[in-house]
């Protein structure tokens, strides 16, 4: 009888073994941990980050899996059958892939999704033009950038948001600004490196705007100098990482990290301590960054771990003499990003934007003109007209309602008719509305508690009147 318990005991605690051991195995997706490169085997000299297409339209590069556990004999190309293939991107569940490919080589670039199991490839999108830097967003959406040469509004790449079934697809920047290296937070909104094109060619910024195209403000600039040369990525504790170099070209690129909450003001250079050049980071769940790096020295981009709480590289990942690394992701279950309301209305032909006190300074701005004279006068202009002045309430505030999806600045005048400052190109999506504490006014700026006068009567129409213009510089640094 005791024979026969112990026998019985001995099952069930081999069964109870076995079926942890079976769920365990089952609850870890077959590539979770892997490791998806893009390789090139001849980089480019001239990696122009000003504009951005030589690092987005990349001859012959290819998409790669490998297992850190056994580098070597385990990598595999995933897009053998085109003839370019960058920008992958991993889904929250560690299923699928995003990524922007090119068929052939005279073939424009489209958005694919690949299932990383089947190895199948759906493609995405069907553009004329250029489609890049594709992003996931919840609910089985999709963001990317489509380049559109000729734009009336001049812009460069737009940002367009659609279904990965290939549906709904819409445009939700209107300025002439160019969009890349897009990535989604887990607010919801997209965060995507920004470049104004007209009348001259801007820095480089992050740039943040909610899926719809409303509420586009600025996330980040960097110190004078430099330009933002990779995608950027949110940790697992809120930060924002990604890599800046000098603007002269040079290369240098270093991992930046700023605060979620805060990143105007909490900048970090984690790779101070490192000579050599970073090409591109991505965030580890544990932790550490997944990193692209080449040596003093070396002729390569390998990949490496990256410690930022000691600012020290980990082990080398991978290492591949044939070919430079451009990119690293690691294929890993991660919490969906938040799915936001929208406040578009397509019946709704403008938007409204109001203003508390357009002669408020920025503290820092005030110190280096401390005269800075009042706005007797405030114009709205577009790309190649004016779309009407007006005089600010008493108090600095005014209330406009301006035609949607089409590009403006707003600028103050003193009252000689002298330009005092302008704005950066701004858009208003239909019904968006919009508030701003000043015209010059640190970005983190909470508004006064008070009411503006302006919203006390009806807004301004915009535009009141259209006088062609021949030239308008617009200096938003």
């Amino acid at each position: 009888m005791n024979k026969l318990k112990t026998g019985v005991t001995f099952l069930a605690v081999a069964l109870t073994c076995s079926s942890a051991l079976f769920l365990t195995s089952c609850s870890k997706k077959p590539h979770e941990g892997f490791i998806i490169i893009t390789q090139v085997s001849k980089m480019q000299n001239d990696l122009n980050y000003i504009n951005g297409d030589s690092w987005r339209y990349v001859p012959q590069s290819r998409i790669s899996e490998f297992d850190p556990a056994n580098p070597d004999g385990s990598l595999k190309v995933l897009t053998s059958g085109f003839y370019s293939a960058h920008s992958p991107e991993v889904s929250s569940d560690g299923k699928s892939m995003l990524f922007a490919g090119q068929k052939k080589e005279n073939d424009p670039w489209e958005i694919y999704e690949m299932d990383l199991d089947s190895r199948g490839v759906r493609q995405i999108t069907s553009m004329p033009n250029n489609c890049t830097d594709p992003a996931y967003m919840p609910l089985g959406g999709v963001v990317f950038s489509e380049n559109l040469p000729g734009d009336s509004i001049k812009s460069g790449h737009s940002l367009y948001t659609g279904m990965l079934d290939g549906s709904d697809f819409n445009r939700i920047t209107f300025n002439p600004h160019t969009y890349f290296a897009s990535t989604v937070l887990s607010d919801g909104r997209i965060l995507s490196i920004s470049r104004r094109v007209f009348p001259k060619n801007g820095r480089t910024k992050l740039m943040v705007m909610r899926p719809d195209g409303t509420k586009c403000e600025l996330f980040y600039n960097g110190p004078d100098g430099t330009m933002i040369t990779s995608r950027a990525w949110e940790t697992d504790n809120n930060d924002i990482v990604f890599v800046e170099a000098p603007e002269s070209g040079s290369g240098n690129g270093r991992i930046i990290s700023v605060e979620y909450n805060n990143p105007y003001e909490t900048r970090k250079v984690l790779s101070a301590d490192i000579d050599g050049s970073f090409q591109t980071v991505f965030p580890e769940p544990e932790g550490k960054l997944l990193v692209t790096y080449k040596k003093p020295g070396d002729n390569k981009y390998s990949v490496y771990e990256f410690e930022p709480a000691t600012g020290k590289l980990g082990k080398q990942m991978m290492n591949n003499n044939d070919f430079d690394i451009l990119e690293a992701v690691e294929v890993n279950v991660h919490p969906r990003a938040r799915k936001l309301p929208s406040e578009v209305h397509m019946d709704i032909k403008t938007g409204l934007i109001v203003c508390q006190d357009a002669h408020l300074l920025d503290p820092k701005a005030a110190a280096k003109k401390p005269a800075f004279p009042r706005a007797d006068l405030m114009e709205v202009i577009g790309i190649d007209s004016s779309l009407g002045d007006f005089v600010p309430e008493p108090d600095g505030s005014f209330y406009l309602r301006i035609k949607a999806d089409e590009p403006f600045s707003i600028r103050s005048l003193d009252s000689n008719g002298n330009v005092i400052q302008s704005c950066d190109w701004l858009w208003l999506r239909p019904n968006e509305r919009r508030g701003c504490v000043g015209c010059h006014e640190n970005p983190e700026l909470s508004p006064a508690n008070r009411i503006p006068m302006a919203v006390k009567k009806d807004p301004i129409g915009i535009p009141i009147h259209v006088s062609k213009i021949k030239e308008i510089f617009i200096d938003t640094e």
